[in-house]
């Protein structure tokens, strides 16, 4: 799990649906934002957090997440 993904996951309040940030982040990149967002399904799996929405768009290298609504469920 990357530093990134960590720090937004333990810096987001419990069971408050949150949005992964885009503008003026290191999220912009929307590759960097796809990984971060895979990261985090990668928490839903393990049932740390619950994906509330989630939106993507095809691009010339596959289908990229550009939206994700999360649920912090554990502290971690």
């Amino acid at each position: 799990m990357s530093r990134l993904a960590l720090s937004l996951f333990f810096d987001s309040d419990l069971c408050v649906d949150q949005e992964l940030p885009r503008a003026g982040t290191t999220l912009e990149n929307p590759f960097v934002y796809d990984a971060v967002a895979k990261e985090f399904k990668e928490l839903a799996k393990r049932g740390l957090v619950q994906i509330v929405e989630e939106s993507t768009h095809e691009a010339d290298e596959g289908t990229l997440i550009d939206s994700l609504r999360y649920r912090r469920l554990r502290v971690g």
